[in-house]
């Protein structure tokens, strides 16, 4: 699975103009499964993003993780993850899941993170969503569980 994580101040995510998750202080999280993606691949991202350490100590370092915060996570399915743009100037995704099983494996991912105790709201697989945030630092870290 891959995943775009950004730290953030706050994040909404919206279809047709009604809000269908948010969170304060915590992540952004852009996910998608890639064809071969497995839930323990899904549990295995969950877990190393509840304990990545990318948020401010009291001395001002990248030194706490979401777990110690207490911050939320907004998850948002994103299939654009899989492009591939080695040739020509349109992007294939032929290696992201086929639809069932990425919104499978996204929904597995989330409820994984929420089992950690983290605050956990979604967006809507397969839909059209504006993704509103504000950025903290701007911290952006790429994960991917095949590298």
């Amino acid at each position: 699975m891959r995943a775009l994580v950004q730290r953030v101040q706050m994040a909404r995510v919206e279809v047709a103009g009604e809000t269908l998750g948010q969170c304060g202080p915590g992540l952004m999280i852009l996910v998608c499964a890639m064809q071969g993606d497995t839930e323990a691949g899904a549990e295995a991202l969950a877990a190393k993003i509840h304990k990545l350490r990318i948020f401010r100590d009291a001395a001002g370092k990248m030194n706490l993780a979401l777990k110690d915060t207490g911050g939320g996570a907004l998850v948002v399915s994103q299939f654009t993850l899989a492009a591939d743009t080695r040739s020509g100037n349109r992007p294939g995704f032929s290696t992201a899941a086929a639809p069932v099983e990425g919104e499978r494996l996204y929904l597995h991912f989330a409820a994984t993170l929420r089992g950690l105790g983290v605050g956990v709201e979604t967006g809507r697989f397969g839909a059209e969503m504006a993704v509103h945030l504000v950025n903290d630092g701007p911290v952006t870290i790429w994960l991917d569980t095949a590298a």
